[in-house]
Parts: structure tokens; C-alpha cells; sequence
């Protein structure tokens, strides 16, 4: 018996919502990355003629994923229409696309069902939670908030640099790149040449930090600061992902001021110095801004960065990595082994089994997964050279 078309686009319909909730959300990446490779493979998009297929699907994917690589120049390649695209895409990436179709259905009044919010929260949030509009609504209202901020300062600053039109879409493509961790810049040489300048420096360190940290710890700190939760309430994660985000962004500064004091800061004012060593410590976990030319660091620094962006930034945030609440479970597994304790423990809370058995499958799967690549890519890149001949393309 033959099925009539209506049947067949009924089952279809069914089949996709069925779909688990992790696909929904590598489906939504890949439809937004391929309506993303095909505007900017537009001549429109480029100003050098037309971009190659594979050109303009990496790109698209290092801006939805909020990666930061680049195989062409974003300043000198794309219009200003190509890099409004890849604006957009960076901002749809970094609050999770899925995020965006619930929202528009919270505005138009409509009812959001179950699986569009178990899509969310495992976008967005580490945990299960209850008032999900209402956190959706926050997350939002402050990231559009902290956003605006940034391009505001940014904006008047950049006014000092440049001419109105090219200050606004500076700022305006920097504020959201920042705060969705994504490292993309409309200058060439990134932020190398605004190392010494306070504002910039620091206005984009806040936002990186602000869009790793993690939208449940805004919440929590937001709270805590109006004094509505009491001390003792503040939640594990949000502990953890405060302290080890502070201890880390100060001892990569301090160590990268130290190993390039005689290097890429030879020279460089006290400030300038204090600033590049911070601003590299703060994008490098998952940014991938540079005030410090990349390729001129030496090798000890750019190990610390190899382990910086293994790390990453916090759950729930826009910034990618095995996640800073990870590294913090393996630490207090590691203090508790060392001390001889059954119980893995941290700021006096038990940390359940099943949350360090998570954290170790993530680490090991992310570190079979990176040693593939590297291998893969050495295979590709340097098959049947020896290493007299390829010294220093490994690392």
C-alpha cells in the first residue's frame, strides 16, 4: 500500500520531534552554520570576490561555535554586510540558537513545550530548573544589558581612533564578540594595537569574563549583592566557578609577566606590561583576542595557554572548554586523594559520585578527542617529514 503525502510529511513532523535533545541542539548549529556559509559565500559578503565553499563553511562554524579561527582576515575580507553575518551568528552561537526560537515564542505570547525547555537548559543552565522563562528572560535582559554597556564605553573610546560610522560597528561587533567569548576582531592584528590602552583592555577583559562566568552565577552574584540569598546559600557551582575563574586569571598573569617580561613586553611600560600579561590570562581560557602577538610567545607560555583553553570557561556561559566547575571537581578529587579521604569534598559539601564520574568521562573523552586531531593533523601536515625539518609545527 502506498502512503499519501500527508502521511509521509506527518511521519516526517513526528520523527523530528521525537528527536533527543542533544540532537535538536546539533541540528539547529548546523542549519544556522549552512544558512551562514551560503550569505557569506554571497559576493556581497566579500570584498575580494567570491569566497570559496570551504572558506566560508569555516568561518561560519568558528562563529556559531564562538571559536575564534579564522582562515581568511575578517577586516580586510568581508564587507560590512559579511561581517554583520558573522555578528549575528556569534550571538545566535553563543546563547544557543534553540534560545532565540523560545524567546520569540515568549513574546508572541505562545506556549513553550517541554522539549523546546529541556533544549534550553542544556544549553544555558548545568542543572535542571523550574521557572525557565524567567531565567531565559534574565539571561537576556542581562546579556543585552552587559553588552550594551561595553559598546557604549567602547564606542567613545574608539571615537578617539576613528570616524563615527567605524566606531559604532566597532564597538558594536567587539562588545558581542567579547561577551560571547568569541575572538573575533574587525582589526587584522586583533587588539595588538590598543595594548596599551586602558579602557579598551579592560572594558573587553569585563566582558569576557562576564560572558564565561556562567548566566546561573550572574543571577546568584546579583542576589548576593542585593543581599536577597543569604551567604550560606550560594550554591557549590557558583563558588568554585568565582574562586578557580580568579586564581586562574591571576596566576596566568602573573606567569605570562614573568616568562615575557624579557620577550613580547621587553620594554613596554610598567601599565602596558601589567595589562598584556592580564588580558592574554582572561582571553586565552576561551576568547581568542591577543593583545600580545601570538607567534613571538614563548613555548612555556604557550603551554600554560594549551591548558588555559582545555579548561575553558564556567557552565552556562557562552565560552566552550571542559569547563572550569570540572577542573575544580578534579582538583578536590586529587586534594582528597592525596589526603587520604573516601569523601570528595569542597567548601565543606559533599560532592556526589555521579558529578565526578561526569567530570572524569569529560576530560578523558576531550583529551582522546584533541590527541586524535593532533595527530591527524600532523599526519596531514607534515606525513613523511622528519622533525629536523618540521621543528616547532607539532607544538
Amino acid at each position: 500500500m502506498i502512503k499519501k503525502p500527508s502521511r509521509i510529511l506527518s511521519l516526517k513532523a513526528s520523527n523530528i520531534f521525537k528527536l533527543h535533545t542533544t540532537q535538536v541542539i546539533i541540528l539547529s548549529f548546523l542549519v544556522t552554520i549552512i544558512a551562514g556559509t551560503i550569505l557569506l559565500s554571497l559576493p556581497i559578503s566579500s570584498n575580494k570576490g567570491h569566497l570559496n565553499f570551504i572558506d566560508a563553511f569555516f568561518t561560519a562554524t568558528s562563529a556559531v561555535c564562538v571559536t575564534g579561527l579564522i582562515v581568511v582576515d575578517t577586516a580586510t575580507q568581508f564587507t560590512r554586510f559579511g561581517q554583520t553575518v558573522i555578528l549575528i551568528l556569534i550571538q545566535l552561537g553563543g546563547l544557543g540558537i534553540m534560545t532565540f526560537g523560545v524567546v520569540f515564542s515568549i513574546l508572541i505570547g505562545g506556549r513553550v513545550n517541554v522539549k523546546d525547555r529541556m533544549v534550553v537548559q542544556s544549553t544555558l543552565f548545568h542543572s535542571p530548573r523550574e521557572d525557565v522563562h524567567g531565567l531565559i528572560k534574565s539571561v537576556f535582559l542581562a546579556t543585552f544589558t552587559i553588552e550594551f554597556i561595553g559598546f557604549c564605553i567602547l564606542f567613545f573610546r574608539w571615537l578617539k581612533y576613528f570616524p563615527v560610522s567605524e566606531a559604532l560597528f566597532n564597538a558594536l561587533f567587539h562588545s558581542v564578540s567579547a561577551f560571547c567569548n568569541a575572538g573575533f576582531s574587525t582589526f587584522s592584528n586583533s587588539l595588538e594595537a590598543f595594548k596599551g590602552d586602558t579602557f579598551i583592555t579592560v572594558t573587553i577583559m569585563w566582558l569576557i569574563i562576564m560572558g564565561g562566568i556562567g548566566f546561573l552565577v550572574h543571577a546568584e552574584i546579583r542576589n548576593f549583592v542585593s543581599k536577597k540569598t543569604p551567604r550560606r546559600q550560594i550554591s557549590l557551582h557558583a563558588k568554585m566557578a568565582v574562586l578557580f575563574s580568579v586564581i586562574m586569571i591571576i596566576a596566568g598573569a602573573l606567569f605570562i609577566f614573568f616568562m615575557e617580561s624579557g620577550n613580547t613586553l621587553a620594554g613596554a611600560p610598567m601599565k602596558e606590561k601589567l595589562l598584556g600579561a592580564f588580558f592574554q590570562s582572561v582571553t586565552t581560557r576561551t576568547a581568542g583576542f591577543n593583545t600580545l602577538r601570538i607567534g613571538a610567545l614563548t613555548n612555556s607560555v604557550l603551554f600554560i595557554m594549551i591548558i588555559f583553553m582545555f579548561i575553558g570557561a564556567s557552565s552556562g556561559s557562552t565560552g566552550g572548554g571542559i569547563k572550569v566547575s570540572t577542573f575544580a571537581v578534579l582538583f578536590a578529587l586529587f586534594k582528597s586523594r592525596l589526603t587520604g579521604k573516601n569523601e570528595v569534598s569542597m567548601f565543606n559539601r559533599t560532592i556526589p559520585h555521579e558529578t565526578i564520574s561526569k567530570c572524569l568521562t569529560i576530560v578523558v573523552a576531550s583529551t582522546f578527542v584533541i590527541a586524535f586531531f593532533v595527530i591527524a593533523l600532523s599526519i596531514s601536515e607534515a606525513h613523511n617529514v622528519n622533525t629536523f625539518v618540521t621543528r616547532g609545527s607539532f607544538f
